[in-house]
């Protein structure tokens, strides 16, 4: 089993019986805040401190830090970093973009980061048989992927449960799109927030279920 709870833009922290792992901590430039984390594991998908707040983290017990490319292993659990970009141009404007494959409890969940483009063959074969994707939902395609693109990420992964993460709410990410655009493109109507998803693996259907989670980093923590 594995829990899963947003703390606003692309902040995601998935505890299980390994360890727990927290993606891209957040800073208050994103309009929300971080309470204090304890992790064995921090992914960082790019260097900008909106995805790398390492203060909000406690010291101890000390954390492995992923920040690349690569297969790593860590309290049992697999990471897997793919290059990717944060724009449509190789990188050639805002850079590259690190997207995350974690196992752990039997399952396959995938972090797109600041994911800013279709993926090619090799990027969907290495991410591929995903049961949780988390997935950048209001961007422009100027810098993330835009909706529809989004969409047909999702459409090539075949996930059993999408997480859309980086989109307007009342608490941030002013500047992004928003929820009902994202679920129109993917012709499905929103859900009602949960404030945690639990996912066990006998609970996979075969029909993809999406999963909307309330931002625990609006600074009532």
């Amino acid at each position: 089993m594995a829990e899963f709870r947003w703390f606003g833009h692309n902040c995601v922290r998935i505890k299980a019986r390994e360890a727990t792992v927290l993606m891209d901590p957040l800073d208050r430039s994103t309009g929300y805040a971080l309470p204090k984390q304890s992790a064995d594991v921090v992914t960082i998908s790019h260097p900008h401190p909106g995805h790398a707040n390492l203060a909000a983290l406690r010291p101890d017990p000390p954390y492995r830090t992923i920040e690349g490319p690569g297969e790593y292993e860590v309290h049992d659990i697999f990471v897997t970093g793919i290059r990717t970009y944060h724009d449509a141009e190789r990188g050639s404007r805002r850079g590259y973009n690190t997207a995350y494959l974690v196992e752990l409890e039997n399952l396959r969940v995938c972090h797109l980061g600041d994911l800013g483009h279709g993926l090619t063959e090799d990027q969907a074969e290495a991410l591929a048989n995903i049961d949780v994707l988390l997935v950048p939902a209001g961007g422009s395609g100027e810098d993330v992927l835009d909706p529809a693109q989004a969409a047909e990420v999702i459409a090539q992964l075949e996930p059993k449960v999408v997480v859309p993460i980086q989109y307007r709410t009342a608490y941030g990410d002013a500047n992004r799109g928003d929820l009902a655009t994202f679920c129109k493109a993917l012709g499905v109507e929103p859900p009602a927030p949960e404030e945690k998803l639990t996912v066990r693996p006998s609970d996979l259907g075969e029909t993809m279920r999406l999963a909307v989670l309330a931002p625990d980093g609006t600074g009532r923590a």
